[in-house]
């Protein structure tokens, strides 16, 4: 038994990967004062409890109560509604439907990377954060409401899901206060709520009043028929649209805020990228057909995932009681998978604080146990975004480095922060400079 209460309420995101790096994989119980989980970090650990004996060990309890109360009953859920869901879900998020979306979202993301001209021409820093968020939710927007929503609302679910994702700290920090009591961020976190439904319950009601036959997700939610044959409700439809919405593009944003430091710190990293991007993309703009050949872009992408993975902590909740490795595991209670934490075991990463894309050669790639780096889980609850991630997510970072280089200005060290999903505490600043000649410049 582990007594870290100070230090996970200050830092718990590296709270728990020291823990699991000082035990070598091993489970730890930690004493959180009235709340005591087991955090689990092995590779073969996790496989048991993500695919072996994933029923046993389900995404509810304390540490997925204030998560619920923006998800719903979803894609994120357990039990009938998310079997449901998931059949319905699943094929818009195969890889050959995702590409069949990547000329949409690539454009998407151009016009919008257009819009950061003005930034470099003014010398006037950028919110990562911020923009990065702006530009992925434009793209994710397309490909989860078609033409049915306004940019402008558009502009209002990205914010206020940001603030729903941050003001649930406390929440989950602390997950044994009870919900009669206020803590600081609920409030917040209530009128974020309210932001969202007011978006998305609109659009469903007007794509069901005006069936278009689209590809889009909402449209396919839309028209699809629960086991009884029946229309799903509205509800269940928002809460879908909310969870995808969240994996896609919150999930999405805020991996790449991490990656602009990162690059900065590892200029040898930066030149082979925009060598490679200069090479197959030029001035641009990059097209889905780029993103094949975007191969050290892609493993960059992956050790940017190894580091930060967005969704940095998976709780689980065991059924009735069991055993891990010799380590029994009572009934009702709170296992904590961490991917962080696993990404930055001794055993299993050569040097595994440093940033290193080679590590993802493809050569190298059979040497790794399966569970050993999960950015997007496992098992039957696999996030079904992943393809998604690797075409828009090059497209992004494809075009901005053909147009522009990149500086960031915020000093180091950065901290991650504990909302529901990974992001820096302090905000970085991106400095622009334009890649393109002026007109009649020589070359």
């Amino acid at each position: 038994m582990r007594k870290v209460l100070p230090k996970f309420a200050k830092d718990p995101v590296n709270t728990l990967a020291d823990l699991g790096r000082q035990n070598r994989g091993e489970i730890v119980r930690l004493n959180l004062g009235p709340f005591r989980p087991y955090l689990v970090t092995h590779p073969e650990h996790i496989q048991h409890l993500l695919r072996t004996d994933w029923t046993n060990y389900r995404r509810e309890g304390m540490f997925w109560r204030p998560l619920q109360r923006v998800l719903g009953a979803s894609i994120l859920g357990e039990g009938d509604a998310w079997e449901s869901s998931r059949k319905i879900l699943q094929p818009l998020f195969t890889a050959r439907y995702v590409a069949s979306l990547a000329e949409q979202m690539a454009e998407t993301i151009a016009e919008r990377i257009e819009e950061l001209d003005e930034y470099a021409r003014s010398g006037r820093p950028v919110d990562a954060a911020e923009e990065m968020a702006g530009i992925v939710n434009q793209a994710v927007i397309k490909v989860l409401f078609g033409s049915k929503i306004t940019r402008k609302d558009g502009e209002r679910l990205s914010p206020a899901y940001d603030t729903a994702a941050t003001s649930i700290n406390f929440r989950l920090l602390m997950p044994f206060m009870p919900y009669s009591v206020r803590v600081p961020g609920d409030r917040a976190f209530m009128r974020a709520v309210k932001v969202i439904d007011e978006v998305v319950f609109p659009v469903i009601r007007r794509a069901r009043a005006n069936p278009d036959g689209a590809f889009d997700v909402i449209s396919a939610l839309c028209r699809a028929r629960g086991e009884d044959g029946e229309e799903i409700d509205d509800r269940q439809i928002r809460d879908d649209l909310v969870s995808v919405y969240g994996a896609a593009s919150e999930s999405t944003a805020m991996s790449l805020t991490w990656l602009w430091p990162l690059l900065d710190a590892h200029p040898e990293v930066a030149a082979k990228l925009r060598e490679e991007i200069d090479e197959v993309v030029g001035d641009g703009p990059a097209v889905p057909e780029h993103v094949p050949r975007l191969r050290y872009t892609r493993m960059v992408l992956q050790e940017l995932l190894r580091l930060y993975p967005a969704g940095w902590i998976f709780p689980r909740m065991a059924v009735k009681s069991a055993e891990i490795d010799g380590v029994r595991i009572e009934a009702g209670a709170q296992v904590l998978i961490s991917p962080y934490a696993t990404h930055r075991l001794d055993e299993f990463w050569e040097r595994p604080l440093e940033f290193d894309p080679e590590r993802f050669a493809p050569e190298k790639e059979e040497r790794r146990h399966r569970y050993s780096y999960f950015p997007f889980g496992g098992g039957p609850h696999q996030c079904l975004g992943q393809h998604l991630f690797y075409v828009e997510a090059p497209l992004l970072v494809a075009a901005v480095l053909s147009r522009f280089r990149t500086a960031v200005r915020t000093p180091g060290p950065l901290t991650p922060a504990p909302a529901a999903s990974l992001r820096p505490k302090e905000k970085i600043e991106l400095m622009l400079t334009s890649n393109r000649r002026a007109p009649g410049e020589a070359s």
